[in-house]
């Protein structure tokens, strides 16, 4: 898995790309085919802006987005919300087999 943490308009700490690395990295836990983690950190003025962009399997691609003050406050609104899509997908993608349509019993003659 390759992360790529760049700043735009802005220079990133090594503080901030460890932290940003440290908890990026958890993220296969909830789905492990995960390819590539890319975060775009931007600055407006005062607030600070930041975009991830996850890419995995079969051309599957999650982005979270959030704004704010606090550096390391938006990455880990960013991991909770990649966490909650990657969440999702894997249990869509478990259950795309057992969709509730199960097949009626064989009728009594």
């Amino acid at each position: 898995m390759r992360v790529q943490i760049t700043g735009r308009h802005v220079s990133l700490s090594a503080d901030v790309k460890e932290y940003a690395e440290e908890k990026l990295g958890k993220l296969p836990k909830f789905y492990d085919r995960i390819h590539e983690i890319e975060i775009i950190f931007d600055q407006e003025s005062e607030q600070f802006s930041a975009e991830a962009i996850v890419r995995a399997d079969q051309k599957h691609t999650f982005v979270a987005s959030e704004s704010g003050s606090d550096r390391f406050g938006l990455i880990d609104a960013l991991v909770d919300k990649l966490e909650r899509q990657l969440t999702k997908h894997k249990e869509k993608s478990r259950n795309h087999k057992h969709d509730g349509k199960a097949e009626p019993p064989p009728e009594a003659m």
